[in-house]
Protein backbone atom coordinates (compact mmCIF):
# COMPACT_ATOMS: atom_id res chain seq x y z
CA UNK A 1 0.00 0.00 0.00
CA UNK A 2 1.71 3.00 -0.99
CA UNK A 3 0.61 6.16 1.02
CA UNK A 4 -0.59 9.66 -0.77
CA UNK A 5 1.99 11.95 -1.65
CA UNK A 6 2.05 14.31 1.55
CA UNK A 7 0.20 17.81 1.55
CA UNK A 8 2.04 20.26 4.29
CA UNK A 9 4.28 21.80 1.83
CA UNK A 10 5.57 24.53 -0.20
CA UNK A 11 3.08 27.61 0.62
CA UNK A 12 0.98 25.48 3.23
CA UNK A 13 4.32 24.45 5.04
CA UNK A 14 5.45 28.53 5.12
CA UNK A 15 2.19 29.91 6.05
CA UNK A 16 1.63 27.42 8.61
CA UNK A 17 2.50 28.74 11.81
CA UNK A 18 1.51 32.64 10.44
CA UNK A 19 -2.01 31.72 9.90
CA UNK A 20 -2.59 30.00 13.01
CA UNK A 21 -1.46 33.12 15.09
CA UNK A 22 -0.42 32.57 18.95
CA UNK A 23 -1.65 28.97 19.84
CA UNK A 24 0.10 29.12 23.55
CA UNK A 25 -3.24 28.99 25.38
CA UNK A 26 -5.18 26.62 22.94
CA UNK A 27 -7.16 23.88 25.19
CA UNK A 28 -5.58 20.81 23.69
CA UNK A 29 -2.12 22.11 24.83
CA UNK A 30 -3.42 21.70 28.66
CA UNK A 31 -5.27 18.79 27.95
CA UNK A 32 -2.19 17.07 26.63
CA UNK A 33 -0.49 18.08 29.37
CA UNK A 34 -2.02 16.67 32.08
CA UNK A 35 -2.15 13.61 30.14
CA UNK A 36 1.44 13.01 29.89
CA UNK A 37 1.81 14.33 33.52
CA UNK A 38 -0.97 11.37 34.17
CA UNK A 39 0.29 8.76 32.14
CA UNK A 40 4.11 9.09 32.01
CA UNK A 41 6.93 9.51 29.29
CA UNK A 42 8.60 9.04 26.86
CA UNK A 43 5.41 10.63 24.42
CA UNK A 44 5.12 10.77 20.83
CA UNK A 45 3.75 13.61 18.83
CA UNK A 46 1.98 12.25 16.05
CA UNK A 47 1.74 14.68 13.17
CA UNK A 48 3.79 17.21 15.02
CA UNK A 49 4.63 19.59 12.22
CA UNK A 50 6.16 22.98 12.91
CA UNK A 51 6.30 21.96 16.90
CA UNK A 52 3.30 23.63 18.38
CA UNK A 53 3.32 21.11 21.43
CA UNK A 54 6.73 19.44 21.06
CA UNK A 55 9.04 22.55 21.30
CA UNK A 56 6.81 23.24 24.20
CA UNK A 57 6.79 20.08 26.20
CA UNK A 58 10.51 19.87 25.27
CA UNK A 59 11.22 23.71 27.12
CA UNK A 60 9.36 21.83 30.22
CA UNK A 61 11.77 18.50 30.14
CA UNK A 62 8.87 16.32 28.99
CA UNK A 63 11.16 13.02 27.28
CA UNK A 64 9.00 13.19 23.84
CA UNK A 65 10.14 12.69 19.75
CA UNK A 66 7.53 13.87 17.16
CA UNK A 67 7.30 12.49 13.71
CA UNK A 68 5.31 13.91 10.03
CA UNK A 69 5.36 12.80 6.90
CA UNK A 70 6.39 16.37 5.91
CA UNK A 71 9.81 17.32 5.54
CA UNK A 72 9.22 21.18 5.14
CA UNK A 73 7.20 20.71 8.30
CA UNK A 74 10.07 19.13 9.87
CA UNK A 75 12.33 21.59 8.75
CA UNK A 76 10.56 24.71 10.23
CA UNK A 77 10.47 22.70 13.83
CA UNK A 78 14.07 21.70 13.43
CA UNK A 79 14.71 25.73 12.88
CA UNK A 80 12.51 27.31 15.62
CA UNK A 81 13.90 24.14 17.97
CA UNK A 82 17.26 25.00 17.26
CA UNK A 83 16.85 28.61 18.16
CA UNK A 84 16.08 27.92 21.36
CA UNK A 85 18.84 25.72 21.97
CA UNK A 86 16.63 22.11 22.28
CA UNK A 87 17.60 19.15 20.37
CA UNK A 88 14.28 17.15 19.31
CA UNK A 89 14.31 13.56 17.97
CA UNK A 90 12.13 13.85 15.29
CA UNK A 91 11.01 11.29 12.10
CA UNK A 92 9.87 11.82 8.96
CA UNK A 93 7.20 8.73 8.06
CA UNK A 94 4.07 8.31 6.99
CA UNK A 95 2.05 6.75 9.87
CA UNK A 96 0.68 3.42 8.11
CA UNK A 97 4.42 2.42 7.85
CA UNK A 98 5.54 3.67 11.32
CA UNK A 99 8.83 2.43 12.21
CA UNK A 100 10.44 3.85 15.30
CA UNK A 101 13.71 2.72 17.09
CA UNK A 102 11.61 2.97 21.00
CA UNK A 103 8.32 2.25 22.32
CA UNK A 104 6.49 4.95 24.24
CA UNK A 105 3.90 5.52 27.17
CA UNK A 106 2.20 7.95 25.55
CA UNK A 107 1.42 9.07 22.43
CA UNK A 108 -0.76 11.74 21.06
CA UNK A 109 -2.51 12.38 18.02
CA UNK A 110 -3.73 16.09 18.07
CA UNK A 111 -5.38 18.12 15.23
CA UNK A 112 -7.77 15.41 14.15
CA UNK A 113 -4.61 13.68 12.19
CA UNK A 114 -5.73 10.81 12.59
CA UNK A 115 -8.53 11.61 9.95
CA UNK A 116 -6.41 12.54 7.27
CA UNK A 117 -6.00 8.67 6.87
CA UNK A 118 -9.16 8.29 4.55
CA UNK A 119 -8.83 4.89 3.27
CA UNK A 120 -10.12 2.16 5.12
CA UNK A 121 -7.20 -0.46 4.88
CA UNK A 122 -4.79 2.61 5.39
CA UNK A 123 -6.18 3.90 9.17
CA UNK A 124 -6.59 -0.13 10.22
CA UNK A 125 -2.52 -0.59 9.89
CA UNK A 126 -1.48 2.90 11.11
CA UNK A 127 -3.74 2.37 14.53
CA UNK A 128 -2.03 -0.99 14.41
CA UNK A 129 1.05 0.83 14.46
CA UNK A 130 0.51 2.77 17.41
CA UNK A 131 -0.59 -0.20 19.30
CA UNK A 132 2.77 -1.78 18.58
CA UNK A 133 4.69 1.52 19.59
CA UNK A 134 3.66 1.82 22.62
CA UNK A 135 4.80 0.30 25.87
CA UNK A 136 2.24 -1.91 28.15
CA UNK A 137 0.00 0.12 30.02
CA UNK A 138 0.31 2.97 27.50
CA UNK A 139 -1.85 4.99 26.11
CA UNK A 140 -3.12 6.79 22.66
CA UNK A 141 -5.13 9.78 22.81
CA UNK A 142 -6.46 11.16 19.76
CA UNK A 143 -8.34 14.47 18.80
CA UNK A 144 -11.36 13.59 16.46
CA UNK A 145 -14.64 15.28 15.03
CA UNK A 146 -17.94 14.69 13.30
CA UNK A 147 -17.53 16.96 10.44
CA UNK A 148 -20.94 16.88 9.13
CA UNK A 149 -24.80 15.53 10.53
CA UNK A 150 -28.09 15.35 8.66
CA UNK A 151 -29.82 18.14 7.38
CA UNK A 152 -26.44 20.27 7.32
CA UNK A 153 -25.21 22.25 4.03
CA UNK A 154 -22.52 19.79 2.20
CA UNK A 155 -20.26 23.09 1.18
CA UNK A 156 -18.19 25.43 3.48
CA UNK A 157 -15.69 27.97 2.66
CA UNK A 158 -14.15 30.17 4.50
CA UNK A 159 -11.18 32.99 3.95
CA UNK A 160 -8.33 33.77 6.52
CA UNK A 161 -5.64 36.49 6.73
CA UNK A 162 -2.58 37.03 8.29
CA UNK A 163 0.17 39.02 8.24
CA UNK A 164 4.07 37.74 9.25
CA UNK A 165 6.09 39.60 11.97
CA UNK A 166 8.87 39.48 11.05
CA UNK A 167 8.72 41.05 7.13
CA UNK A 168 4.84 42.26 6.90
CA UNK A 169 4.57 39.37 4.46
CA UNK A 170 0.68 38.85 4.44
CA UNK A 171 -0.34 35.59 3.49
CA UNK A 172 -4.02 34.36 2.84
CA UNK A 173 -5.89 30.70 2.19
CA UNK A 174 -9.11 30.76 0.82
CA UNK A 175 -10.98 27.02 1.97
CA UNK A 176 -13.54 25.17 0.05
CA UNK A 177 -15.12 21.77 1.45
CA UNK A 178 -17.99 19.45 0.21
CA UNK A 179 -18.87 16.47 1.96
CA UNK A 180 -19.99 13.13 0.43
CA UNK A 181 -22.58 11.77 2.90
CA UNK A 182 -22.12 8.01 1.21
CA UNK A 183 -18.49 7.57 1.61
CA UNK A 184 -18.18 10.38 4.78
CA UNK A 185 -15.23 11.69 3.28
CA UNK A 186 -14.89 15.85 2.60
CA UNK A 187 -12.88 16.88 -0.63
CA UNK A 188 -11.14 20.09 -0.45
CA UNK A 189 -9.82 23.67 -2.38
CA UNK A 190 -7.58 25.38 -1.03
CA UNK A 191 -5.60 28.39 -2.39
CA UNK A 192 -2.63 30.03 -0.70
CA UNK A 193 -1.23 33.26 -1.76
CA UNK A 194 1.58 35.04 -0.28
CA UNK A 195 1.07 39.01 -0.74
CA UNK A 196 3.62 41.78 -0.42
CA UNK A 197 2.04 45.81 -0.93
CA UNK A 198 -1.30 43.95 -1.61
CA UNK A 199 0.69 42.39 -5.06
CA UNK A 200 0.20 38.39 -4.95
CA UNK A 201 3.90 37.11 -5.69
CA UNK A 202 3.47 33.70 -5.05
CA UNK A 203 0.19 31.62 -5.45
CA UNK A 204 -0.73 27.77 -4.65
CA UNK A 205 -3.64 25.47 -5.20
CA UNK A 206 -3.95 22.45 -3.63
CA UNK A 207 -7.10 19.88 -4.41
CA UNK A 208 -7.47 16.89 -1.99
CA UNK A 209 -9.81 14.28 -2.58
CA UNK A 210 -10.92 12.71 -0.38
CA UNK A 211 -9.43 15.09 2.40
CA UNK A 212 -10.79 14.16 5.51
CA UNK A 213 -12.84 11.16 6.80
CA UNK A 214 -15.63 12.48 9.67
CA UNK A 215 -16.21 9.73 12.64
CA UNK A 216 -19.64 9.67 14.87
CA UNK A 217 -18.49 8.91 18.55
CA UNK A 218 -19.55 4.53 17.91
CA UNK A 219 -16.74 4.71 14.61
CA UNK A 220 -14.31 6.50 16.77
CA UNK A 221 -14.64 3.91 19.74
CA UNK A 222 -14.97 1.07 17.05
CA UNK A 223 -11.68 2.33 15.14
CA UNK A 224 -9.64 2.17 18.65
CA UNK A 225 -11.30 -1.20 19.61
CA UNK A 226 -10.47 -3.43 16.38
CA UNK A 227 -6.82 -2.10 16.86
CA UNK A 228 -6.89 -3.83 20.74
CA UNK A 229 -7.29 -0.98 22.46
CA UNK A 230 -9.04 -1.32 25.76
CA UNK A 231 -10.78 0.78 28.46
CA UNK A 232 -11.48 3.01 25.73
CA UNK A 233 -12.95 6.55 26.87
CA UNK A 234 -14.18 8.93 25.16
CA UNK A 235 -14.10 12.79 26.11
CA UNK A 236 -15.94 15.85 25.76
CA UNK A 237 -13.95 18.63 23.53
CA UNK A 238 -10.30 18.71 25.51
CA UNK A 239 -12.16 18.09 28.63
CA UNK A 240 -11.91 15.21 31.36
CA UNK A 241 -16.41 15.05 30.95
CA UNK A 242 -17.88 12.50 29.64
CA UNK A 243 -18.60 12.94 25.69
CA UNK A 244 -22.25 13.83 25.68
CA UNK A 245 -24.18 12.94 22.17
CA UNK A 246 -24.15 16.59 20.77
CA UNK A 247 -20.40 17.01 20.86
CA UNK A 248 -18.91 17.72 17.60
CA UNK A 249 -15.30 17.67 19.07
CA UNK A 250 -13.98 15.00 20.87
CA UNK A 251 -11.06 12.72 22.43
CA UNK A 252 -10.57 9.57 22.42
CA UNK A 253 -8.25 7.55 24.70
CA UNK A 254 -7.61 3.86 24.24
CA UNK A 255 -5.26 1.78 27.04
CA UNK A 256 -2.64 -0.71 25.81
CA UNK A 257 -2.74 -3.53 28.64
CA UNK A 258 -0.20 -5.50 29.44
CA UNK A 259 -0.47 -9.22 28.83
CA UNK A 260 -0.92 -10.77 32.69
CA UNK A 261 -4.42 -8.07 32.30
CA UNK A 262 -5.60 -8.83 28.59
Amino acid sequence: MKPPEYEYKGLVAEAWDVLRGDTSNWVDRHFYLKIIQTYGEPVLDVGCGTGRLLIDYLQQGIDIDGMDNSPEMLAICQHKAEKLRLKPTLYEQYLENLELPRRYRVILVPSSTLQLICEVKAIVKAMKRLYEHLLPNGILVASMMTLWKEGEPLYSEWEKTAFRETDGIKFRRVARSWFDPVSECERTEDLYQKIVHDNVIMEEFHQRSPATRSYSHSQARDLFAKAGFQNIRLFSGFTFDQVKPEDRLFTVIGHKLSSCER
